[in-house]
């Protein structure tokens, strides 16, 4: 009997020294928090990709600044519209949307685009579905390929892409691959456009031609006034006329770097042109500036008062009426890259504001 109890009370000893070891093992060990993790704020500056659509649009502060579009109805990749900080669009419609009182001409001007009239004989400038079937053989396509990759960001967002440029049998002469640098703060947004050219399986050759490189197509209310229909040609001798329309509104003007305006600024070289104008009463800036490691700098510009405007470094025959000859080539498995800031800007914008902003540029 004795012995019962004493292992009754052995064991209620041995449970209460067990539970006193817990309690103070508890009082000793820290309580644990649970970390709460900060949700991820939206960037600034937003890429969104439309896969249906063909298209990734560029987004800051919620509003639409550009779309990068490569649709199946235009013969080369484009960003479309162009947008100021103050929400109006600056690139013309024509040929993606339809338009009323803006030219309809030259249907292969859309919105931004890089190519060049005559890569190995070839025209990817001029192409567009408007060009006749039996024709179509001497126009050059760029294609899109893949989105490589998209970056959101509150300073600068990132989209590249790669994309070929095939002869009408589909033989691709060059490989692309370009990185667009989206930037936007108060009354100045930025575009860099950083575009790598690589000859595929032959040597390219880029022949002088006046139609060239990254062009723009803009809106009427920055066309300068004209009072006289014109009819331009382009490589090929193909004729296409420009008529005269209502100038009501229609204000816009050239100026250089060096500060030569107006239609003067064709055929003229520089580091960069400013094309301003005002809609309404909001003041407009649209600057283009070449960097100094291009093939050709500073560029030669193909700015017309209809509202093309263009940068080409490699019209060089052209553009001096034969006082300089590049004919830039490529040999097969060589590369080069075209560095090109774009400012859309409200306001006032002086040269000498330019003039530091392409020096940031090229740093």
């Amino acid at each position: 009997m004795k012995s019962r109890i004493f292992n009754f009370r052995s064991i209620v000893q041995t449970i209460t020294f067990s539970l006193a070891l817990s309690m103070i093992a508890c009082k000793g060990e820290p309580k644990k928090e649970e970390t709460v993790m900060p949700e991820e704020t939206e960037k600034r500056i937003q890429l969104v990709t439309d896969e249906a659509g063909r298209k990734v649009d560029v987004m800051i502060d919620g509003n639409l600044f550009t779309s990068y579009r490569y649709p199946t109805n235009i013969k080369k990749p484009v960003l479309y519209p162009l947008v100021t900080p103050k929400g109006t669009k600056i690139t013309r419609k024509f040929p993606l949307e339809p338009s009323v009182g803006e030219r309809v001409d030259h249907p292969h001007h859309v919105g931004v685009w890089f190519n060049y009239g005559d890569v190995n004989g070839l025209d990817f400038w001029n192409n567009s579905d408007s060009i006749a079937v039996e024709k179509r053989e001497d126009y050059g396509t760029i294609i899109h390929k893949t989105i490589e990759a998209t970056e959101d960001g509150d300073d600068e967002a990132q989209l590249k892409v790669s994309m070929e440029w095939q002869a009408p049998n589909g033989d691709v002469l060059l490989n692309e691959n370009t990185t667009f640098v989206f930037r936007g703060k108060d009354n100045v947004y930025t575009i860099d456009r950083i575009t790598k050219l690589t000859a595929n399986k032959e040597d390219v050759l880029f022949k002088d031609n006046k139609e060239g490189m990254l062009g723009i197509r803009v809106t009427r209310a920055l066309e300068l006034p004209s009072d006289e229909p014109v009819v331009f040609t382009d490589a090929s001798g193909n004729p296409t006329p420009v008529a005269v329309l209502n100038n009501e509104g229609v204000n816009g003007n050239y100026i250089n770097a060096d500060g030569i305006e107006g239609l003067d600024t064709w055929a003229k070289r520089s580091k960069w042109v400013n094309l301003h104008s005002t809609i309404g009463d909001e003041k407009i800036a649209l600057v283009v500036m070449d960097h100094k490691d291009n093939v050709g700098y500073p560029t030669y510009w193909h700015s017309r008062g209809y509202g093309l405007f263009a940068a080409n470094p490699l019209g060089q025959n052209v553009f001096s009426k034969g006082k300089e000859t590049l004919n830039f080539e490529l040999k097969k498995g060589e590369s080069t890259t075209f560095k090109h800031r774009i400012v859309i800007a409200n306001g006032d914008v002086s040269s000498e504001e330019i003039n530091t902003m392409h020096e940031d540029f090229v740093k």
